[in-house]
This record gives C-alpha cells, sequence and structure tokens, in this order.
C-alpha cells in the first residue's frame, strides 16, 4: 500500500539554524543577484589568497601527489598521521615552546579545530568572550552548541587592542574561554607582548582556556610572530594553525591544533580526542603536506609578505584619503577594517550593499563581525593586485550612499 503525504507539508528545520550565520558567505547571495543582473562582482569578502593569483608551494603539492601516488587514500588515525602530528610538534619546539605529538591534533582546517575544542570544553549556556570584531566562525558554533558568545572591546582608535578592562568586567561564573586571534582577522592587528601577557594572567585567574588562533602568525609584516604559549608554557592554552594561509593551500582543509602541556588541559585533551574520532579523519593526503611545509622550504612566506606589505600599505593609504573614511594600518595578515561615517538612520550593511550594487565590490560589513551597526565598520579583503585595487579604491572613493 502507498504512503501519501500531504505536498504542502514543509520539512521544519532544527531552531538552532536559525541562529546560524556566517556573514562573509552569507553576503555571497546578494553578490549573485547583482552577477545575475550584468555586473561584475569583485570579491573581496573571503581571504582566499589563491582566488588571487598565489600559488601553493610545488613541494606541497608534489607531497600530497606522492601520497596518493605511494596509495594514502585510505582512512588515517583520527587525531592524524605520526608524521604530521610529530612536524607540528616539532615546529612548536623550535619556537620555544615544548610539546608533545600526543598534544596534537591535525584537523581540517582551523575551522574543524575551533569546532572540536568549543564543543569539548563549553556547555549548552555557558559563555565565551571572542573580540569584537571576531572572526564569525567562533559565534556561528557557539550558536550551533546552544551556548553564548560575550564581546569583548577591541579599540581601533589603539590600533585595534583588547580593551583589558572590559574583558574583566565580562566574565561571570559561566565564562569557559578566551578567544585570542592575533595576528587578527579581520583587523590585521598584531598585538603587544603586554598585552599579550595581560590576557594570558585574566584568562588564569578565572581558570579560562585561551584559544590562540594563530593562522596568520607567519603572516606578519615583519616577521613571524611568536606563539602564545611562548609567553606561559604552563597556562592553559590551545593553539590553532593551518596550511590554508601561510602555506597557500586554504582548499585542502589541512590545520592542527595543539593542546598545552598544562595537566589542567588533559580533560579538554581526551574530550577532543573523542570527538575526533567521531569524524573519522581530517582528509588524509593532505596531511602529508603539513611535513612538507613544517620541515621544508619556507621562502615563499617571505615574498608573500613584502606583497601583502604592499598591499596594506596602498589599502591605508588610499582608504584613508576617502571623505569620512579611516582605516588603522594592517601588522599582518591580508584584512583591513575600515569605518565610514554613515547617513543618519543607516547601518553598516546598507553600505556594503549599496556598495555594492552600485560598482560591483563586494565586502563584508562589519556588524557580522560583532561590531555595532550604526558604527559603520566594514572588512576589505586586499589579496588582489596592487593595480587592480587602485581601480577599486577609485570606485570606492566616487560612491557615495544617500
Amino acid at each position: 500500500m502507498a504512503i501519501t503525504t500531504p505536498a504542502t507539508t514543509p520539512i521544519r528545520t532544527a531552531k538552532r539554524v536559525d541562529r546560524f550565520t556566517y556573514a562573509i558567505r552569507n553576503i555571497v547571495a546578494e553578490a549573485k543577484k547583482v552577477e545575475a543582473a550584468g555586473k561584475k562582482v569583485r570579491y573581496l569578502n573571503i581571504g582566499d589568497p589563491n582566488q588571487f593569483g598565489f600559488v601553493t608551494p610545488p613541494h606541497l603539492i608534489e607531497a600530497v601527489a606522492k601520497a596518493m601516488r605511494d596509495g594514502h587514500n585510505g582512512y588515517t588515525a583520527s587525531p592524524g598521521i605520526p608524521e604530521a602530528r610529530e612536524a607540528v610538534a616539532a615546529d612548536f619546539t623550535s619556537r620555544g615552546v615544548e610539546t608533545s605529538p600526543d598534544r596534537v591534533l591535525i584537523t581540517s582546517g582551523t575551522s574543524e579545530g575551533i569546532e572540536l575544542a568549543l564543543t569539548g570544553i563549553v556547555d549548552e549556556g555557558e559563555e565565551v568572550l571572542v573580540p569584537a570584531p571576531t572572526y564569525p566562525l567562533y559565534t556561528a558554533v557557539l550558536a550551533k552548541i546552544g551556548a553564548t558568545p560575550v564581546y569583548y572591546r577591541t579599540d581601533h582608535t589603539n590600533a585595534w587592542q583588547p580593551d583589558l578592562d572590559h574583558i574583566r568586567k565580562a566574565i561571570t561564573p559561566k565564562t569557559r574561554a578566551l578567544v585570542v586571534i592575533d595576528p587578527n582577522n579581520p583587523t590585521g592587528a598584531i598585538y603587544s607582548d603586554e598585552t599579550r601577557l595581560a590576557l594570558i594572567a585574566i584568562a588564569e585567574a578565572h581558570g579560562l582556556v585561551i584559544l590562540a588562533d594563530e593562522v596568520y602568525g607567519d603572516l606578519a609584516y615583519d616577521g613571524p610572530v611568536p606563539p602564545m604559549a611562548l609567553l606561559a608554557p604552563d597556562a592553559a592554552i590551545i593553539s590553532y594553525s593551518s596550511l590554508s594561509k601561510a602555506y597557500l593551500a586554504p582548499g585542502w582543509r589541512a590545520g592542527w591544533m595543539a593542546v598545552g602541556r598544562s595537566p589542567r588541559l588533559d580533560p579538554a585533551l581526551a574530550a577532543i580526542k573523542k570527538l575526533a574520532d567521531g569524524r573519522l579523519c581530517s582528509p588524509g593526503p593532505m596531511q602529508y603536506a603539513v611535513t612538507a611545509a613544517l620541515t621544508g622550504d619556507r621562502s615563499h612566506q617571505d615574498t608573500f609578505r613584502r606583497e601583502l606589505r604592499l598591499r596594506a600599505d596602498l589599502t591605508t593609504e588610499r582608504l584613508n584619503k576617502i571623505p569620512g573614511m579611516s582605516c588603522v594600518a594592517p601588522k599582518g595578515a591580508f584584512y583591513a577594517m575600515p569605518k565610514m561615517t554613515l547617513p543618519p538612520g543607516k547601518t553598516d550593511k546598507d553600505y556594503v550593499l549599496g556598495l555594492l550594487k552600485a560598482t560591483g565590490i563586494l565586502v563584508v560589513y562589519g556588524s557580522g563581525f560583532g561590531t555595532d551597526a550604526g558604527d559603520g565598520f566594514f572588512r576589505v579583503v586586499f589579496l588582489a593586485s596592487p593595480q587592480e585595487l587602485g581601480e577599486i579604491f577609485d570606485e570606492m572613493a566616487a560612491y557615495r550612499l544617500e
């Protein structure tokens, strides 16, 4: 006997989806509408170096290809292949942070590591301190697990440094972790050692875990930024990085996390490994590139940093010349967070969507990163060539939100 159901009855979705937002990609839907109307879109919303002509180092490609040819195409151990975990541990140790391979996990990019850690240590209804502006993956994951992001202020009038007093006041009995993104996405800021030590002291005083997002650590224009754990090896710090940015392989989804040596983190490490077992493993062949990256030639990073500094200087100079706009000079990565004076009653999203429809230039509104919609912040990715950036900034200068 056939089973019939009313054709008009939609399948309901989980309530958690309503809480889940990720502005960097969500805004692409608006860009597609503009493209459908016949206008070319310049995508300055996603930090993908490969989309702007930066090429993955050949020795990393060969490492992955060799792994495939050698038959390494099946599942790996959940925490990752031993060679990659050993390479990550050795790299941290060479930077002054003694690390054991058994406290390293290879993940599907840093994003998965962040989700594993937050899921493993934060219960529903608990709180995590995240910077404002922040990388929106943190708030998206927290929404998914039913936890609460609590924004702490970073000050654009002080080179986007964290407001330490604001952090102290934001801590409650429900606070479980402190997110530190340094070098920072979306602002390009780099924190001073004094600030980093103060952040560690606050976290230690309140029994918080620091999630140290160090994906851009090798992309500071003046040279690599030391791991945060170097300042306090026995603090409760979980560090992250990946091949995506400094090694120009974002689509490979090859990242890692190193859980600090403090015995206080042993339960967290066990929980993270348990969760990692459930997702089987990160992409196998790409794990072989981790060893090649961390033990091989890194000269491409010198070239990449020079190119980024050139673009950062151009971006800062040009945006600061636009009437009503100001931009703090980035010190690392490939993002800037300008501030635009808005007409009364208008929001940052109004500015971004207006700019997109008028010029085809796609940036991301600051409120998608946790700033106030009326403050007029937006994030721009400056990986395009200097010539193209110059043309883009000409069009931005000519645009006015009415």
